[in-house]
């Protein structure tokens, strides 16, 4: 772990954050680290009964944790949410490091582009006509921001991230190494037996406090916007496709893929490698099991998981349908009308040829 910019005593860390101290107000701190590793002049944390045995056998100066969990001889700050009073605490004694106002020598600045004199722009950064660069941003080295762009204020770009021309960034924004956005989408139309490529008009904007993990890809619009809420967070090797939207407070893990123009609600958590498919809807509070393929849309929040072996598509559209079935014993197939089943399978057939991937 690389060195602490500086050492608290407890009374400190309790004074800037809160909590009620027990134990030795002066006992001096000068990292953070795990129950199993942590030293006398450690601080860690403990949330998870997962970690009872660590917890009896660490060696730290003190722990976060909740009240209940308090005990003689152990230096304690109690807090009822202990894991979220470490991540504060962690970042006192690990913070940011400052922003190096200026432009690097390296680097290169349209004379039409507006960058404020607070603002860091790296080594072989490069700024285009017209791009906007606000107060305290940070550019990182080999970034590329195309003409028109814009980057709120106090947003970090790391190392060689791209944003195309006309997407805007909103406040606070942490855009990780190789993230891009503002790619083209993925689309065409066949004529004769040949894509055509479709272009997009659209752009891609950011809310505030978005976190964009390393190389991850963020379409820009056909002729809309694709559009992500303030707070959302994404993991690395994320695919997010054109005219998607995606609400406030939501997180997706990495690796999974959202294709265009579907509607992601507020403060859902879509887990890693899922799969969203094209023009459907999760409601706010959707919580999406890893490895899910969801096809449909989701109205009702909750958390839905769906994992099985693949087989030829009709075969597993009919294997989908009998498991949902399952699900419901009110519901035998058997006692279903012949009707209303070569209905279901109808639809089915119409939305395979529906789903040509590049809506």
């Amino acid at each position: 772990m690389r060195p602490a910019a500086r050492s608290f005593v407890l009374g400190e860390l309790v004074d800037l954050l809160g909590g009620e101290l027990e134990g030795d107000a002066n006992l001096r701190i000068t990292q953070v680290a795990p129950l199993e590793s942590a030293g006398p002049e450690d601080i860690s944390y403990f949330a998870a009964e997962a970690y009872r045995r660590d917890l009896d056998a660490t060696h730290a100066g003190a722990v976060v944790l909740h009240p209940s969990n308090a005990r003689p001889g152990l230096n304690c700050i109690c807090t009822p949410n202990p894991l979220l009073y470490f991540v504060r605490l962690m970042a006192l004694f690990h913070p940011e490091p400052e922003v190096a106002a200026g432009v690097h020598p390296m680097a290169w600045v349209h004379p039409q582009a507006s960058v404020a004199t607070s603002a860091e722009v790296g080594a072989f950064a490069s700024v285009e006509q017209g791009a906007r660069i606000d107060s305290r941003a940070r550019i990182g080295s080999g970034c590329r921001i195309g003409h028109h762009a814009e980057i709120g204020e106090d947003s970090a770009l790391h190392a060689n991230v791209i944003v195309y021309p006309h997407c805007i960034v909103g406040k606070r924004a942490v855009l990780n190494a190789g993230c891009v956005i503002g790619s083209d989408g993925f689309g065409g139309v066949l004529d004769r037996g040949r894509w055509v490529k479709m272009p997009h008009l659209g752009r891609v904007v950011l809310g505030d406090d978005v976190e964009v993990g390393a190389n991850t890809t963020i379409d820009r619009g056909a002729m809309g916007d694709t559009i992500l809420g303030n707070g959302v967070k994404l993991d690395n090797l994320i695919q997010i496709a054109h005219n998607v939207r995606i609400g406030d407070n939501t997180s997706v893990a990495a690796c999974a893929g959202i294709a265009g123009s579907a509607r992601i609600g507020a403060n859902c958590v879509i887990g890693g490698s899922a799969d969203i498919s094209g023009h459907l809807h999760l409601a706010d509070g959707v919580q999406i099991s890893p490895s899910t393929m969801v096809g449909r849309s989701i109205e009702v929040p909750g958390r839905y998981t769906g994992i099985f072996p693949w087989s030829e598509h009709r075969t597993w559209l009919r294997i989908a349908a009998a498991l949902r079935r399952l699900g419901d014993p009110g519901v035998a197939d058997r006692k279903r009308p012949r009707r209303e089943r070569s209905r279901e399978s109808a639809q089915h057939v119409q939305e395979e040829r529906d789903d040509d991937g590049h809506q």
